[in-house]
């Protein structure tokens, strides 16, 4: 990968995606789209092309899994990862099998966030070393 790794987040709730925003807004190898929902995200797929894809699972209208559908469908095969509350491990396994290539746990900690993305990317790109 040449230059920034371009992340988008999706998540309907104003303070979390504040919070993710500073967490990443220093990070040079980093560069965040923030989207408030699912058709939010689905309108800016095209112009933002992210490498990355970070979902909310509980958003209302759409729900992650139903905006990782929506994204599959429309032919888009970008790595997807979620954020979620839910990490016991069977909504862990749920989510990876829907095809997501990681999960972070909330709350997450905004002083790691930056690494837990880096280390999502690395094994999107690497699956076999998982």
């Amino acid at each position: 990968m040449s230059g920034a790794l371009r992340v988008m987040y999706v998540d309907d709730e104003d303070d979390i995606r504040d919070v993710v925003e500073f967490a990443l807004e220093d990070e040079s190898d980093i560069e965040l789209t923030l989207c408030s929902g699912g058709s939010a995200a689905l309108q800016s797929l095209g112009a933002s092309s992210p490498d990355l894809i970070v979902l909310d699972v509980m958003m209302p209208g759409m729900d992650g899994p139903s905006l990782l559908a929506s994204i599959r469908e429309g032919g888009n095969a970008v790595p997807v990862a979620f954020m979620t509350a839910k990490v016991q491990t069977q909504d862990v396994a749920y989510l990876k099998s829907l095809g997501a290539v990681g999960v972070i746990a909330k709350p997450f900690d905004p002083m790691t966030l930056a690494q837990q993305i880096r280390e999502i990317w690395r094994l999107a790109q690497n699956p076999s070393t998982e």
